[in-house]
């Protein structure tokens, strides 16, 4: 991995985060707010991986030069990695079981690689 690569995916994975901390800002606003239920929390929350992801492979497959939806699907899963790395931190656990990870993994990565395509 060259410096530029590394700079691409740091950058395009920065700004996912970024994204996310904005989006789950304005949901929790809305819980406030609109006193939202646990589904539809869940439902932002998915919603938000998807989109961040999508973001993070928009900006990693611009900045690339060829097979961009390649770098996208390396800026979700470096995100879905993050994710995962944080809330076993937190929580002393990696989730709740196999089948919410996987799918969690699909969004990320399935995000990233359409933004990727995207661009």
């Amino acid at each position: 991995m060259g410096k530029s690569t590394l700079r691409i995916l740091l950058r395009s994975v920065f700004s996912a985060y970024l994204l996310t901390a904005i989006f789950l800002l304005l949901l929790a606003f809305g819980l406030y707010s609109l006193h939202l239920t646990e589904n539809q929390i869940n439902l932002g929350v998915n919603g938000i991986y998807i989109i961040s992801c999508l973001i993070a492979g928009i900006i990693a497959g611009k900045t690339a030069r060829v097979r961009r939806f390649l770098w996208g699907l390396a800026g979700g899963c470096i995100y879905f990695l993050i994710l995962l790395a944080v809330s076993y931190l937190i929580e002393r656990q990696i989730g709740t079981d196999a089948r919410e990870l996987l799918l969690i993994f699909v969004m990320c990565a399935g995000g990233g690689t359409i933004g990727g395509m995207l661009s």
